[in-house]
Protein backbone atom coordinates (compact mmCIF):
# COMPACT_ATOMS: atom_id res chain seq x y z
CA UNK A 1 0.00 0.00 0.00
CA UNK A 2 1.12 3.52 -0.83
CA UNK A 3 0.21 6.65 1.13
CA UNK A 4 -0.98 9.26 -1.37
CA UNK A 5 -2.23 12.79 -0.81
CA UNK A 6 -4.92 14.35 -2.98
CA UNK A 7 -5.66 18.08 -3.13
CA UNK A 8 -9.38 18.76 -3.39
CA UNK A 9 -11.05 22.01 -4.42
CA UNK A 10 -14.28 23.40 -5.83
CA UNK A 11 -15.78 26.84 -6.36
CA UNK A 12 -18.98 26.22 -8.31
CA UNK A 13 -22.26 24.95 -6.90
CA UNK A 14 -22.30 23.38 -3.42
CA UNK A 15 -18.51 23.23 -3.17
CA UNK A 16 -18.32 21.76 0.34
CA UNK A 17 -21.01 19.18 -0.43
CA UNK A 18 -19.20 18.22 -3.61
CA UNK A 19 -15.93 17.70 -1.71
CA UNK A 20 -17.68 15.52 0.88
CA UNK A 21 -19.32 13.44 -1.84
CA UNK A 22 -16.04 13.14 -3.76
CA UNK A 23 -14.26 11.99 -0.57
CA UNK A 24 -16.89 9.26 -0.11
CA UNK A 25 -16.45 8.24 -3.75
CA UNK A 26 -12.66 8.13 -3.38
CA UNK A 27 -12.86 6.01 -0.24
CA UNK A 28 -15.11 3.52 -2.09
CA UNK A 29 -12.74 3.06 -5.04
CA UNK A 30 -11.35 -0.44 -5.53
CA UNK A 31 -7.72 -0.25 -4.44
CA UNK A 32 -8.32 2.44 -1.79
CA UNK A 33 -8.10 1.00 1.73
CA UNK A 34 -8.62 4.14 3.80
CA UNK A 35 -9.18 7.88 3.51
CA UNK A 36 -8.59 10.66 6.03
CA UNK A 37 -9.83 14.14 5.20
CA UNK A 38 -8.37 17.44 6.43
CA UNK A 39 -10.46 20.38 7.61
CA UNK A 40 -12.12 22.52 4.94
CA UNK A 41 -10.69 25.92 4.04
CA UNK A 42 -12.15 28.83 2.08
CA UNK A 43 -9.75 30.74 -0.17
CA UNK A 44 -9.87 33.30 -2.94
CA UNK A 45 -9.01 32.02 -6.43
CA UNK A 46 -5.29 32.13 -7.29
CA UNK A 47 -4.38 33.18 -10.84
CA UNK A 48 -8.09 33.04 -11.70
CA UNK A 49 -11.48 34.61 -11.06
CA UNK A 50 -14.83 33.43 -9.82
CA UNK A 51 -16.23 32.57 -6.40
CA UNK A 52 -14.06 31.56 -3.45
CA UNK A 53 -12.85 27.98 -3.34
CA UNK A 54 -13.43 25.36 -0.69
CA UNK A 55 -10.25 23.26 -0.33
CA UNK A 56 -9.18 20.16 1.55
CA UNK A 57 -6.60 17.38 1.30
CA UNK A 58 -7.32 13.66 1.48
CA UNK A 59 -4.74 11.10 2.58
CA UNK A 60 -5.40 7.64 1.17
CA UNK A 61 -3.81 4.23 1.42
CA UNK A 62 -3.93 2.72 -2.04
CA UNK A 63 -2.76 -0.27 -4.03
CA UNK A 64 -3.39 1.57 -7.31
CA UNK A 65 -0.36 2.71 -9.25
CA UNK A 66 -0.05 6.46 -9.70
CA UNK A 67 -1.43 6.58 -13.24
CA UNK A 68 -4.38 4.32 -12.40
CA UNK A 69 -5.12 6.59 -9.41
CA UNK A 70 -4.93 9.65 -11.68
CA UNK A 71 -7.42 7.99 -14.05
CA UNK A 72 -9.81 7.36 -11.12
CA UNK A 73 -9.45 10.95 -9.89
CA UNK A 74 -10.27 12.31 -13.33
CA UNK A 75 -13.29 9.98 -13.59
CA UNK A 76 -14.62 11.34 -10.27
CA UNK A 77 -14.06 14.92 -11.52
CA UNK A 78 -15.91 14.13 -14.74
CA UNK A 79 -18.88 12.63 -12.84
CA UNK A 80 -19.14 15.97 -11.05
CA UNK A 81 -19.25 17.95 -14.29
CA UNK A 82 -15.63 19.09 -14.38
CA UNK A 83 -14.88 21.13 -17.51
CA UNK A 84 -11.50 22.45 -18.61
CA UNK A 85 -12.32 25.37 -20.95
CA UNK A 86 -9.09 27.21 -19.99
CA UNK A 87 -6.30 27.07 -17.41
CA UNK A 88 -7.50 27.82 -13.84
CA UNK A 89 -11.15 28.06 -14.91
CA UNK A 90 -13.72 27.92 -12.10
CA UNK A 91 -14.60 24.30 -11.39
CA UNK A 92 -17.16 22.02 -9.86
CA UNK A 93 -14.38 19.73 -8.62
CA UNK A 94 -10.61 19.62 -8.83
CA UNK A 95 -8.66 16.57 -7.61
CA UNK A 96 -4.87 16.82 -7.79
CA UNK A 97 -2.50 13.99 -6.95
CA UNK A 98 -0.06 15.87 -4.73
CA UNK A 99 2.17 13.07 -3.44
CA UNK A 100 2.38 9.38 -4.18
CA UNK A 101 4.47 7.84 -1.44
CA UNK A 102 8.03 9.07 -1.86
CA UNK A 103 7.99 8.60 -5.62
CA UNK A 104 8.99 11.29 -8.08
CA UNK A 105 7.13 10.97 -11.38
CA UNK A 106 7.45 13.29 -14.36
CA UNK A 107 5.87 12.32 -17.64
CA UNK A 108 3.39 13.80 -20.10
CA UNK A 109 0.38 12.92 -17.88
CA UNK A 110 1.58 13.33 -14.33
CA UNK A 111 4.11 15.21 -12.23
CA UNK A 112 4.47 14.12 -8.61
CA UNK A 113 5.22 15.74 -6.23
CA UNK A 114 2.80 18.33 -7.58
CA UNK A 115 5.03 21.05 -9.04
CA UNK A 116 3.28 24.07 -7.43
CA UNK A 117 2.00 22.66 -4.15
CA UNK A 118 4.83 24.26 -2.14
CA UNK A 119 3.59 27.70 -3.30
CA UNK A 120 -0.06 27.28 -2.30
CA UNK A 121 -1.25 27.79 1.27
CA UNK A 122 -4.64 26.39 0.20
CA UNK A 123 -2.82 23.07 -0.35
CA UNK A 124 -0.21 23.24 2.41
CA UNK A 125 -2.48 24.16 5.33
CA UNK A 126 -4.87 21.22 4.82
CA UNK A 127 -1.85 18.99 4.16
CA UNK A 128 -0.40 20.15 7.50
CA UNK A 129 -3.66 19.08 9.20
CA UNK A 130 -2.84 15.52 8.14
CA UNK A 131 0.97 15.48 8.28
CA UNK A 132 2.28 18.49 10.26
CA UNK A 133 5.87 17.23 10.30
CA UNK A 134 6.02 16.49 6.58
CA UNK A 135 9.11 17.64 4.72
CA UNK A 136 8.80 18.51 1.04
CA UNK A 137 11.86 18.92 -1.17
CA UNK A 138 11.49 22.71 -0.70
CA UNK A 139 11.30 22.54 3.12
CA UNK A 140 9.00 21.92 6.08
CA UNK A 141 5.32 22.79 5.90
CA UNK A 142 5.35 25.63 8.49
CA UNK A 143 8.12 27.48 6.65
CA UNK A 144 6.54 26.91 3.25
CA UNK A 145 3.13 28.09 4.48
CA UNK A 146 4.72 31.24 5.92
CA UNK A 147 6.29 32.02 2.52
CA UNK A 148 3.03 31.62 0.53
CA UNK A 149 1.39 34.64 -1.03
CA UNK A 150 -2.16 33.30 -0.49
CA UNK A 151 -2.38 33.63 3.30
CA UNK A 152 -6.05 34.66 3.50
CA UNK A 153 -7.52 31.23 4.25
CA UNK A 154 -10.55 30.72 6.45
CA UNK A 155 -11.09 27.43 8.27
CA UNK A 156 -14.69 26.41 7.75
CA UNK A 157 -16.65 25.09 10.74
CA UNK A 158 -17.44 21.37 10.82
Amino acid sequence: MILAYIGMGANLGDARGTLLTAARELSALPGVASLVLSRFYRSAPVDSSGPDYVNAVAAIQTSLDAHALLDRLQAVENRHGRLRPYRNAPRTLDLDLLLYGTQAIADTRLTVPHPRMHLRAFVLRPLADLAPDMQLPQGGLPQLIEACADQALQVLPD
